[in-house]
């Protein structure tokens, strides 16, 4: 019998053959992985060998919602998309909130797997149970916005009927670090995703709306669950009442707002570049996800300061800094201007400001010249010259072909001791904007042994005390990080598997509720770990084979240094790398020297085929 909150069927989409089918999945497969990147983890590992690049057309995109996607809690409309990624050469998850997970399984899907690579650019159109993948021929260079209106106008159907999810001209050029973005602002973008749509020639997914033609087990313990989780929420930091920008200032007391390319952590105009203010001073609407009462996504207008009038997304907290401190930018509208520029052209913001921060010191220090950089001024917070580069970079043209690699590869390339001012993991990506250095050891470390490109066992911290573990004590303690990281990870990649927005699902326990509700499982907080280890070794397990070694696991040069003022002034988690490996490999059941996992940790998690296999 399926379980409730699943359809149980799955589009294959092959673009090479133009064709699409549908497979089915039994209850089994559900509780096994779940959703999300729990799907997309099962796939990369059955599907792409070590032979496959990420560009090749044998690399696959899974597209998963989960089982509390249109269940009717609160913003439960999010997508996880996995593939293998550019960035890192190795797996890369990231999810996306607004509709689109929502709306596929009203299209009659639970998730959709993408392979092969179409000979002209498509979009995949889907409805009531049938797919089409159609000519986007018309819509090739386009911006992501404009995608979206000029998609919206060709189907001839109005705003929220479909949800709409693509590339702009940076996935279209193949730029490592281009998104997908689509439902008006709303991105997964991490590893360089929108490249891996670009090699597809694959411009868009588009499915409409509908109602929920699924079971929930228990409607009403469901409302239930997700009124106290929604209440829980409103209390939980300070995004409900100021956006995740109301974080900035207290970043900046710790010293974890990211300044000039980590040069220094003091930034006195931080006051007037946070959410507080941006909420009291700009003129902004709410546009909320599916059906989401929390509704922290808002429309801005700038009120004052050279971009009064300019009229886009507000910027999330990562936007506001990496656009703002990063790189040496104190004029709030300029960030608005930027952040929602980066959106359109499809491109990561994190990897972006790491990449033009790293630009603006190097230019500082002569490392670059005006001539190298195509004529533009690269001084720290000429706003202007940024959106140039960022256009130059979408496109690959001139110093933008460079750029386009990210910050590790371009400063490989570029040498003349560049790299020493580079911030990037040795596997290739680089953190969210953060200055990971002041009391967030915990996400610098969880960075840098992720096996998703991205955060994999944090979260706007990490919160041990929500699953009755001991809390964190000393943010500066290697070991005590290390070990804490490695007790707490697992559950915060169930989440990626249930088709939420974290923001209105923090709590674990109050989250695992609403899943038994759905689903009428019985699934206990040990279930709920045990499933996140599964997909956390798996696709460990699917990195080694495709060529992680430890060595990659370690900060560059300047992402591991001592900042040199503020908070944190003098601390360095560097100086015992090496003890923290061995203590979170050992604490994960891996092997201490090498990071695999054991066997025994692979029979445990009932992954016993993985054995000798990587």
């Amino acid at each position: 019998m399926k379980a409730g909150g699943y359809l149980g069927n799955i589009l294959r989409v092959d673009l090479t053959k133009r064709e699409t089918r549908v497979e089915s999945f039994d209850d089994k497969m559900a509780k096994r992985w779940i959703g999300g990147v729990g799907f997309g983890a099962h796939y990369l590992w059955e599907e792409i060998p070590a032979s496959v690049k990420w560009s090749d057309p044998e690399n696959i995109m899974v597209w998963a919602s989960g089982p509390l996607a249109g269940s009717g809690v609160y913003g439960a409309g999010t997508i996880n998309i996995t593939a293998k990624g550019p960035m890192t050469n190795l797996a890369g998850s990231s999810q996306a909130n607004g509709f689109l997970g929502a709306y596929l399984k009203f299209s009659g899907f639970d998730a959709i797997i993408v392979q092969g690579r179409a000979s002209q650019p498509v979009y995949l159109w889907v409805k009531d149970g049938i797919a089409e993948l159609r000519d986007a021929s018309d819509f090739k260079g386009m911006d992501i916005l404009k995608l979206e209106s000029s998609l919206q106008k060709t189907l001839n159907v109005k705003h929220r009927q479909v949800s709409i999810y693509g590339i702009g001209p940076a996935g279209e050029n193949l730029v490592r670090y281009a998104s997908i973005g689509g439902d008006g602002g709303h991105f997964a973008a991490h590893n360089g995703l929108g490249a891996v749509m670009g090699s597809k020639n694959l411009k868009a997914v588009v499915a409409h709306t509908g109602k929920p033609n699924f079971d929930i087990y228990d409607p009403k313990r469901l409302k239930e669950k997700y009124e106290e989780m929604f209440s829980f929420a409103k209390g939980f930091g300070h995004t409900y009442k100021w956006g995740t920008g109301g974080g900035v200032s207290a970043l900046h007391e710790t010293g974890g707002l990211p300044v000039k390319n980590y040069t220094t952590n003091i930034f006195p105009a931080h006051e007037k570049m946070n959410g507080q203010y941006m909420r009291t001073h700009y003129k902004l609407k709410s546009k909320p996800c599916y059906k989401c009462k929390f509704a922290h996504v808002k429309e801005v207008v700038v009120t004052e300061g050279p971009y009064k009038g300019f009229v886009g997304e507000e910027p999330e907290y990562e936007q506001l800094a990496a656009w703002g401190p990063q790189i040496g930018n104190t004029e709030l509208g300029a960030v608005v201007m930027l952040a929602n520029e980066v959106d359109r052209l499809g491109i990561d913001c994190n990897e972006a400001a790491w990449t033009i921060g790293w630009v603006m010191e190097c230019y500082e220090k002569a490392i670059f010249t005006k001539k190298d950089l195509d004529g533009l001024d690269m001084s720290w917070g000429n706003v202007e010259s940024v959106k140039v580069m960022l256009g130059k970079i979408s496109k690959k043209e001139g110093i933008g072909e460079l750029l386009a690699e990210g910050v590790m590869r371009a400063s490989t390339i570029w040498g003349k001791g560049s790299s020493d001012h580079a911030i990037y993991t040795h596997k290739g990506g680089s953190p969210r904007t953060h200055d990971h250095r002041g009391g967030k050891w915990h996400e610098l470390f969880d960075t840098c042994v992720s096996n998703t490109s991205t955060i994999e066992s944090t979260w706007v911290g990490i919160h041990p005390a929500l699953v009755d573990q001991p809390p964190l004590t000393d943010m500066f303690s290697h070991e005590e990080v290390a070990s804490t990281n490695a007790k707490f990870n697992g559950i915060r990649q169930l989440d990626d598997c249930l088709g939420t927005c974290r923001f209105v699902a923090p709590h674990p326990k109050l989250q695992l509720d609403c899943v038994n509700a759905v689903t009428g499982w019985n699934l206990s907080l040990e279930d709920a770990f045990k499933t996140g280890l599964r997909i956390v070794n798996q696709l460990r397990a699917f990195n080694f084979r495709h060529g992680l070694r430890k060595e990659m696991e370690r900060p560059s040069k300047r992402y591991g240094s001592k900042p040199i003022d503020g908070p944190a002034c003098g601390k360095s988690i560097s100086r015992k790398w090496e003890k923290m490996l061995e203590i979170y490999y050992t604490d994960m059941g891996w092997d201490p020297y090498t990071g695999k996992p054991l066997p025994k940790t692979l029979e445990r998690l009932g992954l016993e085929k993985l054995i000798g296999a990587f």
